[in-house]
């Protein structure tokens, strides 16, 4: 049968296959510092919220529900100072990646317009627009949509590299898409992984005076070990985010009601999210020497789950060299031409399994 639909990109992941096989021949097994998957426990308080409404038979709302709603944005100003923030402007996403893959489309882009992403960036911010039949344009730091543009991705911390905008920066950006009638979309899935910086929200007052073709796209999997419950929200502007969810009530792309439950306990919960910082920072502050001493720069990686790192060769040769050690990362052209001299490595690993790593390094 001929395959229909847009082409898209060949799956990334599937090109490390060779190399994940070489890294498990390793005698210790392998280290595996490639996908940003957490692996610590899910907070009791989270698996307790989860199984409470495990008998609710009935349908959830697309929406959420309003006791969730309420608690995201109680959490958002809490832990990063976002005002003004309507309920109804919440809306929860099974997990961010599909939310940042089908939001072209769900915004009405299509093709002949443009969508802008960062010149290192999420793959699926790619792919997303690829899906709406749009045009992809990378831009570099600072230079402004073209005319056309009716999306622009911002990534804060970013998603490879770790790197911090100041609320300067972010304000700049948010006025360059308004002048081109473009809604801006801010990936802040790491906004609760400070280190060597402090980021901030797009929604945050010192960014915007008004949420308008504004949105913000937040995750748990991070900050409270959720990847497997696929627990996102996109918040913004009130407009945008009513379309959204009429649209997703037609789609059938609703949170399960135990899920809801379970978010809403984690974002009431300020603790443990606290403790799995703790835990990264301490990863990192492991890694990230160790690297350093082995002949790696690690730039930028002032905030989130990776460290953006380099050996000065291309990142096939570095991905080849980790491989012999036992040890897998994702290679930064996963993220764009920009990255090709670069590997993205994980904190995402067991205290254990990064301490070999470590070790392995001075080999």
């Amino acid at each position: 049968m001929q395959r229909r639909g847009p082409a898209l990109p060949d799956f990334p992941w599937d090109s490390l296959a060779d190399h994940a096989a070489k890294a498990r021949t390793h005698p210790g097994g392998v280290v595996d510092l490639s996908v940003g998957t957490p692996v610590d426990p899910v907070p009791a308080v989270i698996q307790a919220a989860l199984s409470s409404v495990a008998d609710v038979p009935g349908y959830p709302t697309t929406h959420g529900t309003p006791e969730l709603r309420a608690a995201f944005v109680a959490a958002v100003e809490r832990r990063y100072g976002i005002a003004g923030l309507p309920p109804e402007a919440v809306l929860p996403t099974i997990g961010s990646k599909e939310l940042v893959a089908w939001l072209p489309t769900l915004l009405g882009v299509g093709p002949g317009d443009v969508v802008a992403v960062p010149s290192v960036a999420y793959p699926t911010y790619e792919v997303g627009a690829l899906l709406a039949g749009a045009t992809v344009v990378r831009l570099a730091d600072g230079e402004e949509p073209p005319a056309g543009t009716k999306l622009v991705w911002l990534n804060s911390p970013s998603n490879p590299t770790g790197r911090v905008l100041s609320a300067s920066q972010l304000r700049d950006a948010v006025a360059a898409a308004r002048a081109v009638g473009a809604v801006v979309a801010s990936d802040e899935c790491y906004l609760a992984l400070p280190w060597d910086a402090e980021p901030v929200s797009v929604l945050h007052p010192s960014v915007v005076d008004s949420f308008d073709g504004v949105l913000a796209v937040h995750s748990l999997s991070k900050s409270s070990s959720l990847a497997g419950y696929r627990a996102g929200f996109v918040t913004g502007d009130p407009e945008l985010v009513a379309g959204l969810l009429e649209l997703r009530k037609h789609a059938g792309m609703i949170v399960p009601r135990p899920v809801q439950e379970a978010m809403r306990a984690a974002l009431e919960d300020d603790e443990h999210v606290a403790e799995q910082r703790s835990r990264y920072l301490a990863r990192r502050e492991v890694l990230k020497p160790a690297l350093e001493a082995a002949g790696f720069t690690v730039s930028h990686s002032e905030a989130g789950l990776y460290l953006w790192s380099s050996r000065g060769e291309d990142a096939w040769e570095t991905i080849s060299w980790l491989a012999d050690r036992g040890i897998l990362a994702a290679p930064g052209t996963f993220y764009g031409p920009e990255g090709e001299k670069h590997v993205r490595i994980a904190l995402t690993a067991t205290d254990e399994r990064i301490a070999a790593a470590a070790e392995r390094l001075k080999a």
